[in-house]
């Protein structure tokens, strides 16, 4: 079954502003631009997450399922649904939407995240 038709089949209805991610990479290592492994345990700044819609409550208006969006993962609310971890926050928590559906809008800034 692929991550596409498992997030479309959720037994859930999210209310409301609610908006439900999942996030893109899991927290742990990364790597740098230029191929520098960073350890999780490294000191960093705040540091903004990026996270895939993959549900969202009757009130939302600025994202849709499918969307990609920034956010701060210091403030979340975790959830598990059939074994998969997401995260659940307001709409106004989120900083930024990058989603296909802007380009050659008034909405695109022309400006890559």
């Amino acid at each position: 079954m692929s991550e596409k038709t498992h997030h479309d089949k959720l037994p859930i209805r999210m209310l409301h502003d609610r908006v439900l991610v999942r996030q893109d990479t899991a927290e742990g290592e990364r790597r740098s631009g230029g191929g520098i492994l960073i350890p999780a345990t490294a000191a960093v700044g705040r540091r903004l997450a990026w996270a895939e819609v993959v549900a969202v409550g009757q009130n939302v208006r600025t994202v849709e399922v499918g969307d990609r969006v920034l956010y701060d993962p210091e403030d979340r609310a975790e959830v598990e649904v059939r074994g998969t971890a997401y995260v659940l926050m307001r709409e106004r928590d989120l900083h930024a939407v990058a989603a296909d559906r802007f380009e050659g809008t008034e909405d695109s800034t022309g400006l890559y995240l």
